[in-house]
């Protein structure tokens, strides 16, 4: 945690080591007596300002993501809040109607608010949990970097985070990014905390760190591959750290047990459910959903990849590029980056808190993704000139935010003695700079919520078609349908999935694709799903009542059966 510098008085305020009295500081509830030169934890005091501010700024954000209709613009979004609905909505509630690809945690988070029909219907069932993750996120974000920086800086840092309308957009959606955003941010810090009260022998402090990684480990694990990756780096960062102390290591080792035996769990247990349900460990990398068949059934027919395909140099162009327009107006991302990455050197170089690399993880991870794992990115600024996947790059934010600042800090101390008055003026400079890019950024659309306007023109347009002829449907009526592409439809009509015959519940899905007039009272068939395909080889019974088709979206055919005895839904 030691930064060499000056010699001066503020300069070895700044160098002063985090020992053991600093540590109880910042965890007892008594207000610490506050230097502006000091780097130290935060306390709970100088976190809850920053953690207020964090509250009005989400509900700004949510003020104006709902009263544009900008909650639902992402299909993911819309897909997300029917997999949590469909838990206890469906024909066979329970774990199996999960999935086998998503991970389950930001349904489970989700389940006691979609129930609500109108909050499933308009989207805030999913911005309920991301704002309460984009306002932890923000509070981790300052304590983590607290043990970096000066309070000036470490603010700074928090105000570029806090800020990103990217972020401020995705905290209002049901999108799985603010959620990992602040468990990456959260075990980070306990690794660092973990970390530190190991070299200090603090045995209590290391237990306790440990049993709250194990939790925010597992939670990880359950949101986003990439927190596989993060939970193996984190234990292996924690293992080398108690192996340099083995008086420590002798007191926690039962603890530690515990930590690794939940840590493995975790990925042990997605593949027996992936094995369970779907008789397949690895359904979710090689199943019908998983991003290697996506990517094959969205290939060009001239067969031709994305450029970052089995090509790490063009990943890691992609991945940075989106990750700098993510994070900075117009051209500024490069001077970001730069800046990042010299912090980045200066952490490395003066070993400062180098369990906050961590922040770092997705970057290689990204990388790996774009070129062998069927993750393709498109952006604007390079060819083909279009919108996919840009929100992969807001997992760099933390990272560029804290490390930016760490080199900042390092540039003050430089011209403390021989620039004061370039040094008095850098905090103001730069918070300016801050609010200058926040207000670039959504003049000029950020870069997520442009991919979500683009992308959903044709899809809200078709939903929004097929939910009223949905909704003109006798009350009750059973539907056979495919919900995994437009669930969006009976969202927006209201009706419950539990009226519905779909792939979600595989054996009464499967027997109606056999005998569809004989299982649904409506059948909806949208040109080449499931359904469509059953219609076409067992026609008998149905009736064709309309054909709906919009720009961009295939033909939906609506038929009436004239076999199904009406029932009441289950």
């Amino acid at each position: 945690m030691n930064m060499r510098g000056s010699k001066s008085s503020r300069g070895s305020r700044l160098n002063r080591p985090a020992a053991s009295t600093l540590a109880g500081r910042a965890a007892g509830s008594g207000a610490a007596e506050f230097d502006p030169e000091e780097v130290r934890p935060a306390t709970r005091q100088e976190t809850f300002p920053v953690a207020l501010g964090a509250v009005l700024l989400s509900f700004v954000a949510l003020l104006l993501s709902y009263s544009r209709g900008y909650l639902l613009l992402y299909g993911d979004a819309v897909a997300h809040l029917g997999i949590a609905r469909r838990i206890l909505d469906s024909r066979n509630p329970g774990l199996v109607q999960l999935g086998g690809v998503w991970l389950p945690l930001p349904h489970l988070l989700m389940l006691p608010f979609v129930q609500k029909v109108e909050w499933w219907q308009n989207g805030l069932a999913g911005a309920w949990p991301s704002l309460i993750c984009y306002i932890a996120s923000v509070a981790g974000l300052y304590r983590l970097a607290r043990w970096m920086m000066i309070p000036r800086w470490a603010l700074a840092a928090t105000a570029l985070y806090a800020l990103n309308p990217n972020l401020l957009y995705l905290a209002t959606t049901a999108m799985t990014e603010p959620l990992f955003l602040m468990l990456l941010i959260w075990t980070t810090l306990l690794t660092v905390e973990c970390v530190a009260a190991i070299k200090e022998s603090r045995v209590s402090a290391v237990k306790r760190r440990l049993v709250l990684l194990a939790v925010f480990i597992l939670a990880a694990v359950f949101t986003r591959y990439d927190g596989w990756i993060l939970g193996a780096a984190v234990w292996c960062v924690v293992t080398f750290s108690l192996a340099r102390s083995r008086e420590v290591w002798r007191k926690v080792a039962p603890v530690f047990v515990v930590f690794t035996v939940l840590v493995i769990a975790g990925p042990i247990n997605w593949l027996a459910y992936n094995q369970h349900f779907f008789h397949d460990p690895l359904d979710f990398l090689r199943g019908p959903y998983s991003a290697a068949a996506i990517e094959k059934k969205t290939m060009p027919p001239n067969g031709h990849h994305h450029r970052g395909w089995h090509n790490p140099a063009w990943a890691l162009l992609f991945y940075t590029r989106v990750a700098q327009v993510d994070a900075a107006f117009w051209e500024t991302g490069f001077l970001l980056m730069a800046a990042a990455v010299g912090g980045l050197i200066l952490a490395v170089r003066r070993r400062l808190t180098l369990s906050s690399l961590l922040l770092w993880m997705p970057l290689p991870f990204y990388v790996y993704s774009v070129a062998y794992g069927s993750v393709p990115i498109f952006i604007p600024q390079l060819w083909p000139h279009s919108y996919y996947n840009s929100r992969y790059g807001m997992e760099l934010l933390p990272a560029l935010a804290i490390f930016t600042f760490v080199a900042v800090q390092w540039m003050e101390r430089r011209w403390s003695e021989t620039q004061p008055l370039a040094r008095r003026l850098m905090q103001p400079v730069t918070l300016l700079l801050i609010a200058l890019n926040t207000v670039g950024m959504m003049y000029r659309t950020p870069l997520v919520l442009k991919e979500a306007l683009v992308n959903s023109t044709t899809r809200v347009a078709f939903e929004t078609a097929l939910a009223r002829q949905l909704g003109e449907f006798p009350y009750g009526s059973t539907i056979l349908m495919y919900n995994s592409d437009h669930v969006g439809a009976l969202q927006d009509a209201g009706i419950p999935l539990r009226q519905t015959v779909n792939e979600g519940d595989y054996d009464s899905f499967q027997a109606a694709l056999a005998t569809p007039a004989e299982h649904a009272g409506y059948v909806v068939a949208i040109a080449g799903d499931p359904v469509a395909a059953a219609v076409a080889m067992h026609p008998q019974g149905l009736d064709e009542l309309t054909i709906l088709c919009t720009s961009g979206q295939p033909c939906a055919r609506i038929y009436k059966s004239d076999r199904f005895s009406v029932a009441s839904p289950k």
